[in-house]
């Protein structure tokens, strides 16, 4: 009896750490999916994403939450696997068996409803963010909501081909802005990086830049060659943009005072 409740409170608390880690790397920029996957992954061991591997291993703050998310995980899942086997070798009664049972069933359901309660994931996680403000130094931001990725929005990062639209072309001709397509950074191969470049910066071949935009303006982009159909597909996506953005305006100006 007291294994079955001893591994219902490990299970519970697991849950509880691994929220307070995925809730912890969407602060550090993480989108909120890939964090519980990271927490989840490195909590369980069994292992990580590869492709986002090195952008936590290389970030101070993500590597010290997943550390200490692996380290405590060992530890939890060494302990739940001795309650489990406690909790039906012991007892010498089938009776004290089925009991222990129940309470593993009844507690795994509860624990399940809860993790599926929106009503339970958003007190938790306000309360966790109000932890983390008042308790640590950590830099609270959701920059998926910042970003507001969402309504088609989205962050990429891609290479500018040779006989891309894009390459030997600065970002005043390319007039990006027009077409809602923001150009947050480009990565340059033994140049470094350049945050938030201005309209005289050059686009060069194997640039590696990260893109800010609707999906379908940014698939566009990446489709276009060195011919007439680019610049016919750059103004069509800048009337697009017109007119999704008079569309605002309209639900701005139709909204009561």
């Amino acid at each position: 009896m007291i294994a079955a409740v001893t591994l219902f409170l490990i299970v519970s608390i697991s849950a509880l750490i691994t929220k307070i880690a995925a809730i912890a790397l969407v602060h550090t920029g993480l989108s909120t999916e890939s964090a519980k996957f990271q927490a989840r992954s490195a909590y369980t061991g069994t292992g990580m994403s590869t492709s986002e591997t090195e952008s936590i291993m290389n970030h101070p703050v993500r590597r010290k939450i997943i550390y200490n998310l692996m380290l405590i995980g060992n530890a939890g899942i060494v302990t739940a696997m001795s309650s489990l086997i406690l909790t039906f070798v012991l007892p010498e009664t089938i009776a004290s068996r089925l009991y222990g049972l129940l309470i593993i069933v009844i507690g795994m359901l509860l624990i399940w409803l809860a993790v599926r309660s929106k009503w339970v994931n958003r007190g938790l996680s306000n309360i966790i963010n109000n932890m983390l403000k008042r308790y640590t130094d950590l830099e609270i931001q959701d920059y998926a909501a910042v970003l507001h990725l969402k309504d088609d929005f989205k962050v990429i990062e891609a290479n500018v081909d040779s006989d891309g639209w894009m390459c030997n072309r600065t970002l005043q001709e390319l007039n990006l802005r027009e077409e809602g397509i923001t150009i947050l950074g480009v990565d340059r191969k033994d140049s470094g990086y350049y945050g938030s470049p201005s309209g005289e910066f050059k686009m060069l071949a194997n640039d590696t830049v990260t893109i800010y935009g609707k999906s379908d303006g940014i698939q566009s982009l990446y489709n276009r060659k060195k011919d007439f159909y680019a610049q016919e597909e750059h103004e069509k996506y800048v009337v697009k943009e017109e007119q999704r953005k008079a569309v605002e305006k309209l639900k701005i100006e139709s909204k009561p005072d």
